[in-house]
């Protein structure tokens, strides 16, 4: 299916407002910050009425206390929460970001849910696994019952791009130490092998980027998120690498058709099934990497919030199992 106009609109819009590519973190930050606020942001919903958010800072052993903001639906009942990781080719991004903002608002309020956002640390300044263990140590305070409104045992972990390689990997991890049952892993456009090994390169090409610049970039946020390219093998690096997915969560997996990381979740997604564990897929057509925040003037794009909404709700409702 080919690209909407729209998108064709926003990519050409994205590359003039970023302008040359910065070369340090300083730099990749201020740009990400401009394209959400300039491009990503007028072209997404208005955030809804109706939450509440407020900030927690929650210890990590052995690692910085970790800001987490909390969007609290109102009316005052336990609730089952999303624990959410932002993407930002773990470099960049932050839950000030009008894209992560509206959107933990929108789920929050659509699935009568608490969204737990992390903050977690960035690199290169904060390689891995910094944010991996900051995230498992917000899964397990949660799931310790600190944070009231919250029910412990109805917990999920999510995220987008980098942000669920981190919730794909905090599940894994949860799992392997024994940490608690989660009910769910929601994985938007993944990034879950650092190697590239299963980078769309049919996609690459049809995107006018030749699949070796594609894969020199991935090199580039793995080496920087890693310190060392060699370690992107790790299972808590790259998910889909591991040698045993049995025993992890159910998965909804959201790949986009004209996405170069369509392969990482599709894979993984096949692996899953492999192991016995519940999968949805969800592949939209037409839709690229970043397009599915651009709900104001696509259709798609609000389907697939329709359908994150839906499976928030189905898997943290009390009578799931």
């Amino acid at each position: 299916m080919p690209l909407d106009p729209v998108i064709k609109q926003a990519q050409r819009a994205a590359r003039r407002v970023s302008g040359k590519p910065a070369r340090d973190p300083a730099g990749w930050r201020e740009q990400a910050a401009r394209v959400d606020r300039e491009v990503f942001a007028p072209l997404m919903q208005d955030a809804p009425s109706g939450v509440t958010t407020r900030d927690l800072s929650v210890p990590a052993p052995g690692r910085p206390a970790v800001r987490v903001r909390l969007y609290t639906p109102d009316g005052e009942r336990e609730r089952g929460c999303l624990v959410a990781f932002f993407g930002g080719a773990f470099r960049q991004g932050g839950l000030d970001f009008a894209s992560v903002d509206r959107t933990n608002k929108a789920r929050a309020v659509g699935a009568d849910a608490v969204v737990a956002a992390v903050d977690y640390a960035l690199a290169p300044e904060h390689p891995y696994p910094e944010a991996l263990e900051q995230g498992l140590a917000v899964v397990n305070w949660l799931a310790a019952g600190h944070a009231a409104g919250i029910d412990p045992a109805r917990l999920a972990v999510g995220g987008t791009s980098s942000g669920a390689n981190l919730a794909a990997a905090v599940a894994l991890a949860g799992r392997d130490r024994g940490g608690p049952r989660l009910r769910l892993q929601l994985l938007e456009v993944p990034t879950l092998d650092l190697t590239g090994q299963h980078l769309s390169r049919g996609v690459a090409w049809r995107m006018g980027a030749p699949p070796f610049l594609v894969a020199r970039g991935l090199r580039a946020v793995a080496r920087d998120y890693l310190g060392e390219v060699a370690r992107a093998r790790e299972p808590y690096a790259s998910p889909l690498l591991a040698d045993d997915l049995s025993g992890l969560p159910p998965a909804h997996i959201f790949t986009a058709e004209h996405d170069l990381l369509r392969g990482d979740g599709e894979a993984y997604a096949a692996r899953l099934q492999a192991a016995g564990v519940a999968v949805d897929l969800h592949r939209f057509a037409g839709q690229t990497h970043e397009s599915s925040f651009y709900t104001r003037p696509l259709k798609p794009a609000r389907l697939w919030q329709e359908a994150v909404i839906k499976s928030l709700t189905t898997h943290l409702s009390p009578a799931a199992p």
